[in-house]
C-alpha cells in the first residue's frame, strides 16, 4: 500500500491550496451556523446542520458502497468511540456565542489559539496516542506571538476585552482539537466517512435530548421560523461541514497534517476578518494588525515544524 505522497510537487501544491481554502470554508460555515442560530435558535441551528450532515454523508456512503476508499474494511471499536459528536455540541454553542459577541475575526483567532495550545499539550504529554515531542523555542515563541495577536484584536472591541466570549472561542478550539483526535482514532477502525456520519448522528441525538428537555418551547418556536427563511440559509452550514470533511480527507494523506492544520488556520483568520467587515461592519486597524500578528505566529510554528522535520 502506497504511503502519503509528500514528494509529489504538483499534488502537494494543490493540497496546500486546498488546505488554505478549507480554512476559508470553515470560517464561512461557522458564520452560516451562527446566522441560522440568530434567525431561529442555536439549538435549531445545531439540529438542522447535524441532520443535513447525516443525510449527505449517508448518501455518499450509499453511492460509494463498493469503493474501498469510501467504504474501507471495518474493524471493531470500543463502544464509547461512537459518541464523538458530543464534543460538537459544545463546540457549536461556544462558536455561536463567541461569534455573536466578538465577531468572526476574534472568535476564529481565539479558536485557532485554542487548537495551538491543545496541540502543544498533546506534543508534551503524548496523549491520544500522539507522538511525544519536546517543544522548541521557536514553537513556544509562536504561541506567545499568537496570544499577542488575540490581545491586539480584542482592542478593536471599543477598548473592551469581552473576556468570557474570547475564552469561549479558545474553548471551542481546544474541543475541536480533542474531537479531531477522538474521531481520527475511530476512523482508523471504521473509515473517515462513516466516522463523520457517526459523529453527526451522536451529536444530533445529544442535541435533540438537550434542546427538547431543557428548552422545549424555545426549540419548537425556532422550528416554526424555519419555513420563512431562505433555503440557502437553512442548508449552507450543514453542507459546508461535509465539504470540510471531504476536503480534509483528501489533503491529510497528501501533506503532513501539521502543515494542513497551519494552512487551514491561516485561511480561517483571513476569511474571518473579511467576513467581519462584509457582514458585521466590524473592522479596525487593531483587528487587522492582530490578524497579521496571528499569521506571524502561525508562520513561526510552520518554521519550527520545518526545522524539526529536516
Amino acid at each position: 500500500m502506497a504511503g502519503p505522497c509528500y514528494d509529489c510537487p504538483m499534488k502537494n501544491a494543490a493540497a496546500y491550496i486546498t488546505a488554505f481554502l478549507t480554512g476559508v470554508v470553515i470560517s464561512v460555515m461557522v458564520v452560516a451556523n451562527t446566522n441560522l442560530g440568530v434567525a431561529t435558535t442555536n439549538e435549531v441551528s445545531m439540529i438542522v446542520n447535524q441532520a443535513i450532515g447525516v443525510v449527505l454523508v449517508s448518501a455518499i456512503l450509499l453511492a460509494g458502497r463498493r469503493s474501498p476508499v469510501i467504504c474501507p474494511p471495518r474493524t471493531a471499536s470500543r463502544w464509547y468511540m461512537y459518541f464523538g459528536g458530543i464534543f460538537g455540541i459544545f463546540i457549536m454553542i461556544a462558536n455561536f456565542y463567541s461569534v455573536s459577541h466578538v465577531g468572526a475575526g476574534l472568535a476564529m483567532a481565539a479558536a485557532v489559539f485554542g487548537q495551538s495550545i491543545t496541540g502543544l499539550v498533546l506534543d508534551l504529554t503524548g496523549a491520544f496516542g500522539m507522538q511525544k515531542r519536546t517543544i522548541t523555542r521557536t514553537k513556544a515563541l509562536s504561541i506567545a506571538v499568537s496570544f499577542l495577536g488575540i490581545v491586539v484584536m480584542s482592542l478593536s472591541r471599543d477598548g473592551t476585552y469581552s473576556i468570557p466570549y474570547i475564552l469561549m472561542g479558545i474553548g471551542a478550539g481546544v474541543l475541536t482539537m480533542l474531537q479531531m483526535c477522538y474521531n481520527s482514532s475511530f476512523a482508523k477502525h471504521k473509515g473517515a466517512l462513516l466516522s463523520a456520519r457517526q459523529n453527526a448522528l451522536s451529536g444530533l441525538a445529544g442535541t435533540l435530548v438537550y434542546a427538547f428537555i431543557l428548552m422545549p418551547e424555545g426549540t419548537m418556536s425556532g422550528f416554526t421560523r424555519l419555513p420563512g427563511l431562505p433555503f440557502s440559509t437553512i442548508v449552507l452550514g450543514g453542507t459546508l461541514a461535509i465539504v470540510v470533511v471531504s476536503a480534509t480527507n483528501l489533503i491529510i494523506p497528501m501533506i503532513p497534517a501539521v502543515y494542513s492544520s497551519l494552512l487551514m488556520s491561516s485561511g480561517q483568520i483571513l476569511a474571518s476578518v473579511v467576513l467581519d467587515a462584509a457582514m458585521y461592519s466590524l473592522f479596525s486597524p487593531a483587528l487587522l494588525a492582530g490578524a497579521l500578528i496571528m499569521l506571524a505566529g502561525i508562520a513561526l510554528n510552520f518554521i519550527a515544524e520545518r526545522k524539526r522535520r529536516s
